[in-house]
């Protein structure tokens, strides 16, 4: 499988953020104002491979689905529903990490939120209990796709934490699926131990590298609907 590193990643980030400090009037500006603003002077410049990975859920790194820009008017109207789904996700589910990336929502599960079994991908009963508040939450907006990744710490070779990576992705996507959110919304991608957030020389920074990531951004119906002023 392949995996974008980080300073692709970061590419995609630094170059949304030179944009977005061009102008005075988007740093003062709510996430709503931001879609408009960033996808009037951008989109023809962040747009198109990046744009279709939000139209179609693709299988792409966590940055790059994250980076597409739709612009102008219905990124504006896209930006609203974003903020009121990432607000109703941090009142849902407290111990998650909630934040607002371009026109989509980026959701961080350590695994004091999201865990399974030892050496396992498992999941254990919170594990299942918290995923059940973030179901509820998708399954109310079904207007969107759902990208989920897979990390894991360093411990144990390149091979075996992409698979590790890969089936604990899986198994949070087949447990969403179970609980009524649809299928075809999800897809996964085991990122093994290349994305750490911590440090590994530590059980502690170990710990916050063993979680689970969501990127959501709107899917093809829900962009039809803002380009047409619904």
């Amino acid at each position: 499988m392949k995996i974008f590193n980080k300073t692709n990643i970061a590419a995609l980030f630094i170059s949304t953020a030179m944009v977005t400090t061009s102008c005075e009037a988007v740093k003062n500006s709510n996430n709503q104002q931001r879609g408009t603003v960033i996808g009037t002077t951008a989109g023809a410049v962040l747009g198109g491979v990046l744009g279709n990975n939000i139209g179609k859920g693709g299988n792409a790194p966590l940055g790059a689905v994250l980076g597409g820009i739709v612009g102008g008017v219905a990124g504006n109207v896209i930006g609203n529903r974003m903020d009121k789904q990432a607000k109703e996700i941090k009142e849902t589910l407290p111990g998650a990490e909630v934040e607002r990336v371009g026109e989509g929502i980026k959701i961080t599960m350590k695994e004091n939120i999201v865990n399974f079994g030892f050496d396992s991908s498992d999941l254990t009963a919170v594990g299942k209990m918290n995923l059940d508040k973030l179901a509820t939450v998708l399954i109310n907006n079904p207007d969107t796709n759902i990208n989920i990744y897979g990390h894991t710490d360093s411990r144990g070779t390149d091979a075996y934490n992409n698979s590790l990576s890969d089936r604990r992705a899986a198994s949070v996507k087949a447990y969403l699926s179970s609980k009524g959110v649809g299928t075809a919304r999800m897809m996964t991608m085991g990122v093994g131990e290349k994305d750490p957030i911590a440090s590994n020389d530590t059980e502690a920074g170990r710990a916050d590298n063993r979680r689970v990531e969501f990127a959501i951004t709107a899917n093809e119906e829900m962009i039809n609907d803002a380009n047409t002023g619904q």
